[in-house]
């Protein structure tokens, strides 16, 4: 596999007002992340990691700063382009999961695909596809209040791959999962990145998952730096 940039933020600053103050969340990030990295992020809660993964999943655009996703740049798109590009290219994965309680695994997974066109037949077919890599064949019919915490997390990635997405976001996606099912989940997401040639970008409080990274960030009073 040829690497290439996939990221390249060029001093990126996020500033906000908050009860009276002004609070920087991300100061001067200068950071390129290549196609297929393996990337863990850690820092003290408030130090901006939800920040930049909102940054980088084109939810928000810096202050000041450039922001080039696949060479385009994120700042410069108009609201429909970055629905689009949401759409196509970032997978999220969350902590709590974000599934839709009325709907089975499989119309959890179904629903990403409707913002992006696909014909129902097709949305059917590929997420029952996606179900089945992640080990959920069984469970296509399930609501989640019927799945574990760690089948939950499985259907919340399988939303994320139905897309074939070029980046997987994920923020704490092991934070509510015991040991074994944490270590069940990384090795699923770290499989199916490396398969599926998807850059992953992991924001852990966790250093047994953050030690699984390629390489690791560390933000602090919104400044990254490198660990290895």
């Amino acid at each position: 596999m040829t690497t290439s940039s996939l990221y390249k933020l060029t001093g990126v600053s996020k500033s906000f007002r908050q009860s009276g103050k002004e609070v920087h969340a991300l100061r001067g990030v200068d950071l390129t992340v290549n196609s297929g990295e393996h990337i863990a992020v850690q820092g003290p809660t408030g130090g901006g990691k939800s920040t930049l993964l909102q940054i980088l999943g084109a939810l928000d655009i810096p202050t000041s700063g450039e922001v080039e996703l696949n060479g385009n740049p994120v700042s410069k798109m108009s609201r429909s382009q970055l629905t689009k590009l949401r759409g196509s290219l970032i997978g999220f994965i969350f902590q709590n999961y974000n599934l839709i309680p009325t709907m089975t695994a499989q119309e959890n997974v179904e629903v990403a695909l409707v913002a992006i066109g696909v014909e129902a037949d097709e949305r059917r077919a590929r997420a029952i596809e996606t179900l089945t890599k992640v080990g959920l064949a069984d469970r296509l019919q399930h609501l989640p209040a019927e799945l574990s915490g760690g089948q939950q997390q499985r259907v919340a990635i399988a939303r994320a791959l139905v897309k074939n997405p070029a980046v997987l976001l994920a923020d704490e996606p092991t934070g509510n999962l015991d040991e074994q099912t944490r270590d069940e989940i990384m090795d699923l997401l770290e499989a199916q990145a490396a398969e599926n040639e998807i850059t992953l970008i992991v924001v852990t409080h966790d250093s047994a998952v953050a030690k699984r990274a390629g390489r690791r960030l560390n933000i602090k009073d919104g400044v990254v730096r490198e660990v290895n």
